[in-house]
């Protein structure tokens, strides 16, 4: 799987599709490193050691912003800017091998009239992890509590999602804490992006029915910044 993972980013880097191209390198060079793990003659490991040296060296020769192997990508998203969906932030990094996605966020909740539509970002989120092409079984979710009487009407809709998404086979956990401040989304395959504004970095439409409404990327921005960096599949839940 790591060689043909490799293969993928060569052909993608010859199609000048370099950002799906580096993140194919990253993870076609986690899976090598895995199969040196598990091999125990000293002499293939030896081999194989030198091969994903190679190939983190050519990596590196292409990719000069990879500095010892840890990738770091900024996007900078001006105010009132548009063509920003969660298709368009997340699909590269969203790729076949990527079943497991974690969540932190302490406003997925619609503690008052400016903040209702946060919930419904989360479930926006969660379509795209449906429709694919990774194929996510487990979405962990740690947020924090609506307040007052926002709190029947969070869990009530969190439990929706969770319901519906078990008709697709995705697994929804949700976790509560009442000192989260960090926003962060990470996926199984290594990669973590964090958005100033975690997923409610839209402004709110006009109406209800005016452009914007239901495509998101035809919706304008808060400004953020999106910072997106490549672990070593460190898991903090």
């Amino acid at each position: 799987a790591g060689a043909e993972t490799v293969k993928r980013a060569v052909q993608l880097d010859v199609a000048s599709r370099f950002q799906e191209s580096l993140v194919c390198y990253q993870e076609g060079i986690d899976l090598l490193l895995q199969v040196v793990k598990a091999t125990t003659d000293e002499a293939k490991k030896h081999r194989y050691r030198q091969k994903i040296s190679e190939e983190i060296k050519k990596v590196k020769k292409r990719f000069t912003f990879l500095s010892d192997g840890k990738y770091h990508k900024q996007i900078r998203i001006e105010e009132n800017a548009t063509g920003f969906g969660y298709e368009k932030l997340f699909h590269e990094y969203l790729t076949e091998i990527v079943s497991e996605v974690w969540v932190e966020d302490p406003y997925i909740r619609q503690a008052h009239q400016a903040s209702r539509y946060l919930l419904y970002n989360f479930l926006r989120f969660c379509e795209l992890l449906v429709k694919g092409p990774c194929k996510v079984k487990t979405i962990h979710l740690l947020t924090s509590y609506d307040e007052g009487c926002g709190r029947s009407q969070q869990m009530a809709a969190l439990e929706e999602i969770k319901q519906s998404l078990s008709n697709y086979g995705v697994t929804l956990n949700i976790d509560f804490s009442s000192s989260i401040h960090d926003r962060e989304i990470r996926f199984n395959n290594g990669w973590m992006i964090k958005i100033g504004r975690g997923l409610d970095y839209f402004k709110k439409p006009q109406g209800r029915f005016s452009i914007g409404y239901c495509d998101f990327d035809l919706r304008p921005c808060q400004e953020t910044t999106v910072d997106v960096f490549h672990t070593k599949h460190t898991k903090k839940m």
